[in-house]
C-alpha cells in the first residue's frame, strides 16, 4: 500500500516534487527560489509542515549549527515518506548522530576515506572501470547503462574497500534499490531486513575469519573490544554500502545524460580531458541527486534571514535549490564544466558533510574519463523526455538508461 498525501494548505506547498526533467529542478523548486527569503513553510506527505531552505548561505549557516539534529528517530524529525518511518525503531548510524556522539562514530571509519586513501585507489577503480566498459563493449550496443556499468563500478569498489562479497552484488543491489525507493515504510523495513540478516551474518563469519576490508578492521578494532554493538555496526555497514553505490550510480547515469543533451560542454571534455575534476563538480552542483538528504529537527529557537525556527519544527536543506542560487553561482540554470563550483553543498556542509565525497569524486573522475575515450559515439537510445525518472521522494536518478555508440 502507497502512502496518503495530504492536500497542502495554501502557501505552504506540497514538498518534495517529482523533476519533468533530469537535470533541471521541479517547476515548485524554481518558484520556491524566486520567493523573498531563504527559507519557506512546506507540507509533507503526512500533512505536517517544516521549513525548506533554499538560499546557500543560510543553508550553510543552518548545516553547521549544532541546534539542529539529525536524529532520524526524532518524533518531530521532518519525514519526506513514509519510507522514513521504517528507521523509527531501528538502531541509527552515525549519520543520524549528533555531537558530541556522532566524532568519535564517524572516526572509526574516516582512515578509509582520507585523501591519501582514496587516491591510492586510482589504479584499481581504473581496472574495475574499464573491465565493465570491455564487457559491455563486447556485448555491443544498444545497452542499458545503467546495468551495465553504472550500477556495477560503484558497486564492486565499495565491496572492495569495506569487504563485501562482490558475488551477492544481486541481493544487496535489489535490497538496497528497496529500502531506498520504498514507497512506504512496511517495503522499505522489509528490504532493511534483508540487509541486516546479510551483513549481520557477514560480521558474524568475520568474528572468526578476519579478511580484507573496512568491515573486518571494524569487527577486530571496534566491535571485539565493545567500543560498539553488533546491531551499531551492522547500521554502520548498511549505510556505507548503499551510500556507496547508489549515490555514484545515480550520479554516473545523470552526468551522462547532461553532458549528452549539451554537446558543446561534453566535446569540450574529450578535447581537453584536464577539465573533468571540475566538470565533476559543476555536475555535482548542477544535478544535487540527493536534495532531500538535508533534514533536521530543532532542538532550540533558532533566528535565520529573519526568520524564526522554533523548537521542534523540521527543517530540510533542499541542496538541489541552493546550489542554484545566483548570488553565489552566476546564471545558475547554465551548465559549464568550466565553472569553478567545488563549494557547492551536494555532499552538505558541516559535521555531516558526506564521509564518501573524496571516493565519489575519484569514481566519476574515472567514469567519465574512460567514457570518452572508449566510447567517443555514446549517444542515447532513446528521447530524453522518455526516460523514466525517479520521484523525488528518494535519491534522484533513472534505474534504466538506454544508449549506443
Amino acid at each position: 500500500m502507497t502512502e496518503t498525501v495530504a492536500t497542502p494548505p495554501a502557501g505552504a506547498p506540497a514538498f518534495p516534487s517529482d523533476r519533468t526533467c533530469p537535470y533541471h529542478l521541479p517547476d515548485q523548486y524554481a518558484d520556491l527560489r524566486e520567493r523573498e527569503g531563504s527559507l519557506h513553510r512546506v507540507t509533507l506527505y503526512d500533512g505536517r509542515q517544516a521549513w525548506v531552505v533554499t538560499g546557500y548561505e543560510a543553508a550553510r549557516k543552518l548545516l553547521a549549527d549544532p541546534r539542529l539534529s539529525s536524529d532520524r528517530t526524532h518524533v518531530d524529525f521532518p519525514a519526506t515518506s513514509g519510507r522514513l518511518e521504517s528507521l523509527r525503531d531501528r538502531r541509527p548510524a552515525f549519520i543520524s548522530l549528533d555531537p558530541p556522539h556522532h566524532g568519535p562514530k564517524r572516526r572509526m571509519t574516516i582512515s578509509e576515506f582520507t585523501v591519501r586513501r582514496i587516491k591510492g585507489m586510482r589504479a584499481d577503480v581504473e581496472r574495475i572501470v574499464h573491465g565493465f566498459l570491455d564487457e559491455m563493449i563486447d556485448a555491443g550496443p544498444p545497452a542499458d547503462l545503467v546495468s551495465r556499468f553504472a550500477l556495477p563500478v560503484p558497486s564492486m569498489v565499495i565491496c572492495r574497500l569495506l569487504g563485501v562479497p562482490y558475488a551477492d552484488h544481486d541481493f544487496f543491489q535489489d535490497a538496497s534499490r528497496r529500502l531506498i525507493q520504498s514507497p512506504d515504510a512496511a517495503g522499505a523495513r522489509a528490504a532493511r531486513d534483508d540487509l541486516e540478516t546479510y551483513l549481520g551474518g557477514l560480521v558474524d563469519t568475520l568474528r572468526g575469519a578476519p579478511q580484507p576490508g573496512l568491515l573486518s578492521t571494524l569487527v577486530t578494532e571496534q566491535l571485539d573490544k565493545g567500543t560498539i554493538d553488533r546491531e551499531e555496526l551492522v547500521a554502520t555497514a548498511i549505510l556505507l554500502l548503499v551510500a556507496g553505490h547508489e549515490t555514484t550510480a545515480s550520479m554516473t547515469s545523470l552526468s551522462v545524460v547532461t553532458l549528452l543533451e549539451h554537446p558543446e560542454q561534453y566535446a569540450a571534455l574529450r578535447d581537453d580531458p584536464s577539465l573533468v575534476p571540475g566538470a565533476v563538480e559543476e555536475l555535482l552542483r548542477f544535478l544535487a541527486i540527493a536534495d532531500i538528504a538535508g533534514g533536521r529537527v530543532a532542538t532550540a529557537d533558532i533566528e535565520v534571514d529573519g526568520q524564526r525556527v522554533r523548537a521542534g519544527e523540521g527543517v530540510i536543506v533542499v541542496n538541489s535549490i541552493a546550489n542554484r542560487d545566483g548570488s553565489v553561482f552566476a546564471d545558475p540554470d547554465t551548465f559549464d564544466v568550466r565553472r569553478p563550483a567545488r563549494h557547492h553543498l551536494a555532499f552538505g556542509y558541516g559535521v555531516h558533510q558526506c564521509l564518501g565525497q573524496n571516493l565519489a569524486r575519484l569514481e566519476l573522475e574515472v567514469i567519465l574519463t574512460a567514457l570518452f575515450e572508449r566510447l567517443p559515439g555514446l549517444r542515447l537510445a532513446v528521447p530524453v523526455d522518455q526516460l523514466t525518472l525517479r520521484p523525488g521522494t528518494t535519491i534522484q536518478g533513472v534505474n534504466e538508461l538506454p544508449v549506443t555508440w
